[in-house]
């Protein structure tokens, strides 16, 4: 781990954020280690770390030091927290289950030095010391990840440093981050609690190109996905546009790209039925929806802060890649197994003259209309 990142905390508001943003950007099987002299403050940041897996700013948090582990159960995954400054050999790391062969648990340790070669593969490394500064909370935080944590590295040193460019030192002191779940994209969310209220900060990482799977290119390129948080802040302009109620875009950078965006809060269709909302005033507002934006045309281009967006077609090339997952996803989850060549020909088979004749469609020009996926 040659590659360090090398962060000056000048106060506790920094190092709560710092431990904030890390954790929501933790998964099960990650590890990190904790390194630092008595007293640096390992068992603060990991309390700040703790309590925002858990959801919880009041949990309790105890020290690790007498009882070794502490384990906590989240809405995410499971969370060990180790002290190892007592353990005296190997044989002990096994009576306290160390090793997470599953990789269903973020684990947390404090002391990594006494676990010797047992430690995981996707790592982030922790040094915490003091500085000669005269505030008690400042301190000196350097970071390392292994291979594979590299990226993720990458994406929590984006949000630590907009953040801190965003809010000024008083606004940070009342900032807290906590956990959003994600959608079925590569895009990832957390809260942004502070004094203006709640937003969302968005986190949409430059798509790299995937490999060649047809006539050259990747599947990025056919689908006409997203590649950074451009398009997606340009969609949200024209959309507004409309009429259509989407999240405003507060702040967007498109270099790290991150974007503040607004919360329109947790009522899902799901949870308002759940919540007793009649199931026919949600069908009638969708359908609402529906036929705004059939009112309204896309425009093919869309211009925001400078830049012009191309509206992509929906074309043949999308229903192709489109059907497709049917095959190399739906049907192994289905049946688990591959569809094999001849079951996937003639699914190409049936779609093929369905695709084509919605392709070239001749009104197709006069009924271009939204496709939101």
């Amino acid at each position: 781990m040659t590659n360090v990142w090398q962060i000056p905390i000048p106060d506790e508001a920094r190092t709560r954020l710092l431990a904030e943003v890390i954790a929501t950007k933790m998964a099960a099987g990650v590890m990190i280690t904790l390194r630092g002299d008595l007293g640096a403050g390992k068992t603060t940041f990991s309390r700040y770390l703790i309590r925002t897996v858990l959801g919880d700013d009041t949990a309790e948090v105890p020290s690790p030091t007498f009882t070794l582990l502490q384990t906590y159960e989240t809405p995410r995954f499971p969370v060990r927290h180790f002290d190892l400054y007592r353990i005296a050999g190997a044989d002990e790391l096994d009576e306290l289950d160390f090793d997470d062969a599953e990789g269903a648990a973020l684990t947390l340790v404090e002391w990594p030095k006494c676990a010797g070669d047992r430690l995981g593969s996707c790592r982030l490394d922790i040094m915490i010391s003091e500085t000669d500064s005269d505030d008690d909370g400042a301190r000196h935080v350097a970071i390392a990840a292994t291979p594979e944590a590299e990226f993720r590295l990458a994406r929590i040193r984006a949000a630590y440093d907009f953040c801190c460019e965003r809010f000024n030192a008083a606004a940070l002191a009342d900032l807290r981050l906590t956990y959003l779940q994600g959608d079925a994209s590569t895009r990832s969310y957390a809260r942004l609690h502070g004094n203006d209220g709640v937003q969302i900060l968005m986190d949409m990482p430059r798509l790299p190109d995937g490999p060649v799977i047809k006539d050259g290119k990747t599947y990025s390129e056919i689908a006409h996905l997203a590649e950074d948080v451009g398009p997606f802040v340009a969609i949200a302009s024209a959309l507004h546009e409309t009429g259509i109620a989407v999240p405003s875009v507060d702040a967007y950078d498109a270099d790290r790209g991150l974007a503040v965006i607004e919360d329109f809060g947790d009522l899902t269709f799901g949870a308002a039925i759940a919540a007793g909302v009649p199931q026919a005033e949600l069908w009638h507002a969708a359908l609402d929806v529906l036929l705004q934006l059939r009112r309204t045309p896309p425009p093919a281009e869309i211009t925001v802060d400078g830049v012009h967006h191309t509206m992509p077609v929906y074309d043949a090339g999308v229903m192709e890649a489109e059907v497709a997952l049917l095959a190399d996803w739906y049907w192994p989850h289905v049946n688990g197994e591959p569809i094999g060549a001849a079951r996937r020909d003639e699914l190409v088979a049936v779609w093929a003259p369905l695709i084509a004749q919605v392709a070239t469609a001749p009104n197709m020009a006069a009924t271009t209309s939204w496709v939101l996926r």
